[in-house]
């Protein structure tokens, strides 16, 4: 139960995938407490059976209970956390599910994956930017098939050096002319020269999602079809997630899905 004296138990360990030395860094920087009265009305904490659950799940409950005022739990079925959400889920009543959230700082991952996670529209991002940062350090992000074959990396490699030759050329080349007296600004330098950088320029953003939103996500980026490198972000996010609101992501498998597998609307 949290209470005014509760002292926050920390994060879950930021979850870190290493293939060929090239990890992709997720990091839950906040996610949802509900308050005392909750669990109070909820009155689970009595219950031997009624265990495994985490605040954000407690309070897509309390929020679906509350549509009917079904306090008293009269089906055995749905009386606990896990049974409650099972049957939400199995009913796709996912409105519930978006009064909890989780935020995450997400960096060494590539431009080309901003580009997809950006499609999910109800996801919130703040994002590295190019006009602002400078983009002559870092390594490229290796894709996960490149990784098996050495020898075709070092082509992305040198195409990345290459690129990055390029970025320093166009600001060398600008901020000449802004020294013989043309009114340009820093902001203004790179945001020309970063047209030459190449889709595997690393980014580090900070991701909010409800967790309607974070199912939506792994409904289509958690599958074998699904970019590879997304992929590998998907099966991050998901290990976190459900330390976050395990009854909540109950329903997703240990691997990504299979074309043979339906994937319902999150």
């Amino acid at each position: 139960m949290v209470s005014e004296d509760t002292v926050f138990p920390p994060p879950p360990q930021a979850s870190t995938v290493t293939v060929d030395e090239t990890p992709s860094r997720v990091q839950l920087i906040a996610w949802t407490f509900v308050s005392a009265e909750v669990y109070d009305k909820l009155d689970h904490q009595d219950d031997p059976t009624n265990v495994g659950y985490m605040d954000a799940d407690i309070l897509a409950e309390y929020a679906g209970r509350t549509c009917y005022q079904s306090w008293s739990k009269p089906n055995p079925e749905t009386a606990t956390n896990a049974g409650y959400l099972r049957n939400v889920i199995d009913h796709q009543h996912f409105s519930v599910l978006e009064h909890a959230s989780a935020t995450f700082l997400i960096t060494g991952v590539s431009r080309s994956l901003l580009a997809e996670l950006s499609r999910h529209r109800h996801l919130s991002l703040s994002v590295e930017s190019q006009r602002y940062v400078p983009q002559d350090e870092g390594e490229p992000v290796i894709p996960p098939l490149l990784r098996k074959y050495p020898a075709i990396t070092d082509v992305l490699i040198c195409a990345h050096k290459a690129s990055i030759g390029d970025y320093e050329e166009i600001i060398t080349a600008l901020m000449a002319r802004q020294a013989d007296g043309d009114k340009l600004t820093k902001k203004e330098i790179r945001e020309a020269a970063r047209s030459v950088l190449l889709n595997s320029q690393p980014v580090s953003m900070v991701v909010t999602g409800n967790l309607r939103a974070w199912r939506e996500v792994l409904t289509k980026r958690y599958h074998i079809a699904a970019d590879a490198e997304i992929r590998e972000l998907a099966g991050e996010l998901l290990t976190i997630l459900r330390r976050v609101a395990p009854n909540s992501f109950s329903d997703f498998p240990n691997q990504p899905f299979g074309n043979d597998t339906i994937r319902r609307s999150a």
